[in-house]
């Protein structure tokens, strides 16, 4: 598995840990599943963007 360095403030990181600790997982193990959901949730907006261009670009021609 790659590793990768991010930067971000003590503050966050702490907030980060504190769930992790909550839930009782690893740092990364949060942050891969928040990167999986924002992933998701883009894709799903994209989607929707799509369609919606689409519907205009149909009633522009149609």
């Amino acid at each position: 598995m790659a590793r990768v360095l991010i930067s971000m403030s003590n503050d966050f990181l702490s907030k980060v840990d504190s769930i992790a600790t909550s839930e009782q997982r690893t740092r990364s193990e949060l942050i891969r599943e928040a990167l999986r959901a924002y992933i998701k949730r883009n894709a799903i907006s994209n989607n929707v963007k799509a369609e919606e261009n689409a519907q205009i670009l149909s009633e522009l021609l149609g």
